[in-house]
């Protein structure tokens, strides 16, 4: 994968993402006025596999055999996802009174690990605020 289509792709989802957050402060303000809104901000442990939102909804890359690729995407910036083993897909996001964590996980593309934090949904999007997170032993085959 080429420097170019790697600034691209990642030029295109971080303005695809800033879009979707300028959509949701819109959206969000309407429902404030009404005392409604989408995010629970729960605390909550959610176990998946870390994964870079580009190649993973882009042609659904994951998997030791993307961990290569990840790690310089995420490490180029692409936004992370937590992919759940029922297939659900959470944005990871950095915890403002705490980014180590955040930081932390950037290591752990591909691998499965356990996040704790503040778990949001607004606008038919998931994610978790980063608070901590643990790997998660792979479970030996049989």
């Amino acid at each position: 994968m080429g420097e170019f289509p790697m600034k691209r792709i990642s030029m295109f989802f971080a303005s695809l993402f800033v879009c979707i957050a300028f959509s949701g402060a819109i959206a969000t303000t309407g429902h404030a006025a009404e005392g409604k809104s989408e995010a629970a901000g729960a605390k909550k442990t959610i176990t998946g596999e870390v994964v870079d939102m580009g190649c993973y909804l882009g042609h659904g890359a994951k998997g030791e055999g993307h961990i290569a690729c990840a790690t310089k995407c995420i490490n180029n910036g692409m936004p992370m996802g937590l992919l759940t083993s029922d297939g659900k897909l959470f944005l990871l996001t950095m915890n403002h009174d705490n980014p180590d964590p955040y930081n932390k996980i950037k290591e752990m593309a591909g691998k499965t690990v356990a996040v704790t934090g503040s778990a949001m949904a607004r606008s038919g999007m998931s994610a978790i605020d980063v608070t901590d997170f643990k790997p998660v032993a792979a479970k030996a085959k049989a």
